[in-house]
């Protein structure tokens, strides 16, 4: 929590977009996250890619005109050990709107840690307040490579390691750093 402040203080004060680039085995994706309006989500996100937990990591879920999901899981399907959760922040004005990034979860709303998802279509229903009361928060935006999120969005996906929509051929996470 300590290091938040600073760091958020940080971008803040320099005026700073904080541009995180994902070079995957189908491309790049450029990412700006939106510091001001999701600041704990924000901050997470770059501890994560500062510390390399997204390298070597895949896209693990696919679901064609929907989302994309990935930060949990390497290739064989073992899941990553993360951090703690973090506080649900989806009433911060920013919508799930295509190309938008936004945390995953599980049902419980402050449930949050490492994974995210990118919205390959307009998905207003995760919106706050949902259909749980909370939504699910958007805390960036992808600014290059929204064609790589469109390959990614339409490759075949199948069962696999216990899990429903997964890419059949892996959609690697080679690096993740900010530019």
């Amino acid at each position: 929590m300590k290091g938040r402040f600073k760091y958020n203080l940080y971008f803040y004060l320099n005026g700073l977009e904080t541009m995180i680039i994902f070079e995957t085995n189908m491309g790049n994706i450029h990412i700006n996250v939106d510091a001001e309006k999701a600041p704990i989500s924000a901050q997470n996100f770059i501890d994560y890619v500062n510390d390399g937990f997204y390298d070597g990591t895949i896209f693990h879920r696919v679901i064609k005109n929907f989302m994309i999901q990935g930060g949990g899981f390497i290739e064989d399907m073992s899941q990553k050990e993360t951090k703690a959760e973090i506080e649900n922040e989806a009433n911060n004005g920013l919508k799930n709107a295509k190309y938008t990034l936004a945390m995953a979860r599980t049902n419980a709303p402050h449930s949050a840690s490492s994974q995210f998802f990118i919205n390959i279509s307009d998905n207003s229903f995760l919106d706050y307040p949902g259909q749980d009361g909370w939504g699910y928060c958007v805390f960036g935006e992808v600014t290059e490579g929204q064609d790589v999120v469109d390959k990614i969005g339409a490759v075949a996906t199948g069962n696999h390691g216990g899990h429903a929509d997964v890419p059949n051929d892996a959609v690697i996470v080679n690096k993740a750093y900010i530019k």
